[in-house]
């Protein structure tokens, strides 16, 4: 035996007892007559003591210890002598007098402190992923996720759901982010695509009878990394036959309500609120708010429409929109602060941003474009007070509500108006599609799975398609389609999104005509599926939950990359490994590839220096 308890599990009522730990030494304290190591493993630190009086052969091979050595120590249990307590530990008021050390193993010298290694470089921890994740925030981490998973498991095993694989190789799909590929070498000139999610799976385990599937599983997209996003990555997926929204809302509200409570022991209040999507755009600007804060957007257009300043006028003449947030306490900032804000908005897309301070008046390059009463009723649809700064953008919608969310955020942050806690709502009633100008057809705001409300399929049905693209009255019908969908969010981060799902084969095709999919192109790509709902297939529904951001909301974390044990930076570059790398040109002959890139024997990846 290595050991007898965890080194963090050590408390009072060992006092008197021998026992043997191992660990790595954190830290040493050499006080001559005396060594002090602070001894680690992943239940916690405990403090051992190596005195001449109770092993002088011990304590003269204590000398020679490092950090992130490797060593076993047997001792009795004592009381740390009084005042010397450190009650930042569960093991603070307790100590090993140790008379037996055994070194396992030795460490070379650090490429940094293990003491300060929050504050060393991500590049430098990540190539040495092996010893940042010694670290205890870290191995928290990674043990909040697994609790947080095996609680989701028995939830939705208590609830008669089936954990069922599907494949990893599978077929690639339109629709979507880009496809990672993997070559088939019995198949030359074929390929998989490992899998984006499991949608159409999951659907076919509903026709195959199963009624309720779920699966942690690993999914993948090749597309442009952020701080929240991983090219590969964890979702909890599920799908039940015979449900509605309010089936899939309830179980999800009380399985985050559960892992909540047990690991945070947070009681998250149910129902969550409920918004639209068009509520949410009209008042946050996104379909992802943060709901910690206010600051809503306000529609500004009618009393825009009253002035004579031709910024707003213009935009309003041309379709668009005239929006403004409140800058609460604003309104003392410098001529040189509101300046480095509008170029803060310009960055997020804005042409400019239009701004009236409230001091006992208005104060306002644009103030002598609208009479006194209509700045007083702005600031009172805005709630603004003496000291405040109302911040207008006016163009299109969709510069509009983008500017003014991020701006939004911006400024919670910035005047620290974020509540405390973990804040979910529900954003419902998508549209079914978006147009796509470049492509100019429409496109799936989901995917096109994803079946219409109920009041909408028989017009979705006997929609007329012109061509080559959707014109007026087809085009606004088609638009105004809404979607049995659902995202939930948290704290201003979508964690997971869903649907009512499609199980009519003759619906199902009419959404790829009017998705542009041609009907050899769907067979081609989805023939299975379709085919499958030819077969009494029952209605269904799901949602996927993005483990990976739901864990780093929980624990605090800024960067999905602390709650992934190997993640990957923003080049999708594997730090420790080396991923991805160059092949032997052996191997590329046997999947029948060819590359016009210079193939090396061997090679550490690309140079990578981008998180």
């Amino acid at each position: 035996m290595f050991r007898d308890r965890g080194c963090g599990d050590i408390r009072e009522t060992d006092i008197g007892s021998s026992l043997k730990l191992s660990g790595w030494v954190f830290r040493r304290r050499d006080h001559g007559g005396l060594i002090f190591i602070d001894l680690r493993d992943r239940s916690g630190v405990c403090q051992v003591v190596f005195s001449p009086e109770v092993s002088a052969d011990d304590h003269e091979k204590a000398h020679a210890l490092r950090s992130e050595y490797v060593i076993s120590v047997s001792g009795e249990v004592r009381r740390r002598p009084e005042g010397t307590d450190n009650l930042s530990l569960p093991t603070g008021t307790v100590e090993i007098y140790v008379r037996e050390l055994l070194v396992l193993n030795v460490s070379s010298a650090l490429p940094y402190s293990m003491e300060e290694a929050a504050e060393a470089g991500e590049s430098l921890r990540l190539r040495h992923r092996y010893l940042d994740l010694r670290r205890p925030e870290m191995q928290r981490n990674l043990i909040i996720r697994h609790r947080a998973a095996k609680l989701m498991r028995d939830y939705l095993d208590e609830r008669g759901f089936l954990e069922i694989e599907t494949p990893m190789l599978t077929k690639s799909t339109p629709e979507g982010a880009r496809d990672y590929l993997v070559p088939s070498r019995l198949n030359p000139g074929h390929f998989y695509a490992l899998p984006q999610s499991p949608q159409l799976f999951k659907q076919i385990l509903m026709v195959a009878g199963l009624e309720k599937y779920f699966q942690v599983v690993k999914c993948f997209r090749d597309e442009d990394l952020r701080a929240d996003r991983q090219p590969e990555f964890t979702q909890v997926d599920l799908e039940m036959s015979f449900v509605e929204r309010d089936d899939v809302i309830d179980l999800i509200e009380g399985m985050m309500k559960k892992v909540f409570n047990a690991i945070l022991d947070v009681d998250v209040a149910v129902p969550f609120e409920r918004l639209t999507y068009q509520e949410s755009m009209d008042r946050f600007g996104n379909d992802k708010p943060d709901m910690r804060f206010g600051l809503e957007l306000k529609d500004m257009a009618d009393l825009a429409a009253k002035g004579t300043f031709k910024v707003f006028l213009d935009a309003l003449q041309a379709g668009g929109r005239v929006k403004a947030i409140l800058g609460k306490g604003m309104a003392g900032l410098s001529r040189k602060e509101v300046d480095m804000l509008t170029a803060e908005a310009q960055s997020f897309g804005a042409k400019g941003l239009a701004w009236i301070k409230v001091k006992s008046g208005f104060e306002s390059p644009i103030a002598k474009f609208f009479p006194e009463e209509v700045m007083k009723a702005m600031a009172e649809r805005l709630e603004a007070t003496d000291g405040d700064m109302m911040l207008f953008v006016a163009d299109r919608p969709g510069v509009v509500y983008d500017v003014l969310s991020r701006l939004r955020l911006e400024l919670g942050k910035r005047l620290d108006l974020m509540e405390k806690g973990h804040k979910f709502v529900w954003i419902t009633d998508f549209p079914l599609l978006e147009w796509d100008d470049e492509e100019n057809r429409f496109a799936a705001m989901h995917h096109p799975f994803t079946s219409p409300m109920d009041e909408d399929i028989e017009k979705m049905l006997s929609a007329e398609l012109a061509t080559p693209a959707l014109q007026g009255s087809a085009r606004s019908t088609i638009a105004g389609f809404r979607a049995k969908a659902y995202d939930i969010v948290l704290n201003g981060y979508e964690i997971g999104g869903g649907s009512i799902r499609i199980h009519n084969s003759k619906l199902q095709s009419k959404m790829f005509e009017i998705l542009g999919i041609t009907e050899e192109d769907a067979r081609s790509k989805f023939g299975f599926l379709l085919d499958a709902l030819q077969y009494g297939a029952p209605p269904h529904g799901g949602i996927a939950l993005g483990l990976d951001r739901l864990i780093m909301l929980m624990v605090g974390a800024s960067s999905i990359r602390d709650v992934v044990a190997f993640p990957k930076t923003q080049k999708a570059f594997c730090m420790m490994s080396g991923a991805p790398s160059v092949v032997e040109t052996r191997q590329l002959r046997e999947l029948h590839i060819k590359t016009d890139l210079p193939l090396e024997e061997k090679s550490e990846g690309p140079v990578c220096d981008g998180l």
